[in-house]
């Protein structure tokens, strides 16, 4: 976990982290959230509307910027005020991402940062993208 303050964070700066997206965790997911979306779940019904495997949450893919924010970028000194994303392209279970974040700008009165992310599939293709504004606490 990184511990970076305010003051250390430069515009340009960079993390990155990847993971891999498990049954256990699709599964997790769907009984935290109560989301049985037949998408994710029904192979079959998956397969009816053009894809080949069950779409992982897209929310799932999302939450990841939540560890860009709190584990990486500043760490554990964020408070995430905002996250602006948007869903590309399809993951599935299998997959590994890389979620990386830039900062594009600080705000000193605020104490606040912005950071642009993306996240993308073992193919290098973008499956979403992000704009987080976060408080350094």
């Amino acid at each position: 976990m990184n511990h970076y303050t305010f003051d250390e964070i430069e515009i340009g700066q960079s993390e990155s982290f990847t993971v891999e997206i498990t049954t256990e965790s699709q599964d997790a997911f769907r009984e935290i959230t109560g989301d049985i979306n037949p998408l994710h779940m029904d192979i079959n019904y998956a397969k009816e509307k053009g894809h080949a495997k069950c779409v992982v949450f897209g929310m799932l893919t999302a939450s990841y910027y939540s560890t860009l924010a709190g584990v990486y970028l500043p760490g554990e000194r964020s408070l995430i005020h905002r996250v602006n994303s948007k869903f590309m392209k399809p993951v599935y279970i299998g997959d590994t991402l890389t979620i990386e974040g830039t900062v594009t700008d600080k705000n000193d009165t605020f104490q606040m940062i912005t950071v642009k992310a993306v996240i993308k599939n073992q193919n290098g293709v973008k499956v979403s993208k992000a704009e987080l504004q976060i408080g350094i606490i």
